[in-house]
């Protein structure tokens, strides 16, 4: 057997034993603490179904959208070594701007603002 190979079936049969044990292992008896929405152990103070900021999911995204742009550019030294290093700084520009495009404008509307 290659290297491909075996490595593959390690991974398959892994993966199995694990999955079989965890639906075997777990035990399934719930009590009144398991069931509680409270895991730090005090008791409620008030109502659990507070209302939800959709300002801080906004900023939470936009700060994803950032560090993805910036892990998509990081290979950037490595494609200045292409036939057409021009051609890769145009792009890698055209992102950045679309970039700071979106966050001038989002600024601008007061998406990054905590408090109403």
């Amino acid at each position: 057997m290659n290297l491909i190979t075996t490595t593959i079936f390690i991974t398959v049969a892994l993966s199995s034993i694990l999955t079989i044990m965890s639906f075997w292992l777990p035990q399934m008896t719930s009590d009144a603490e398991k069931l509680s929405p409270y895991v730090c152990g005090l008791g409620p103070l008030g109502s659990a179904r507070l209302p939800f900021s959709l300002r801080s999911l906004l900023v939470a995204i936009l700060f994803l959208l950032f560090n993805l742009e910036t892990a998509l550019l990081l290979p950037l030294p490595w494609g200045d070594r292409l036939h057409n290093p021009t051609g890769t700084s145009f792009w890698v520009t055209m992102v950045l701007i679309l970039l700071t495009l979106g966050l001038i404008y989002d600024w601008t509307q007061g998406g990054l603002e905590w408090v109403e």
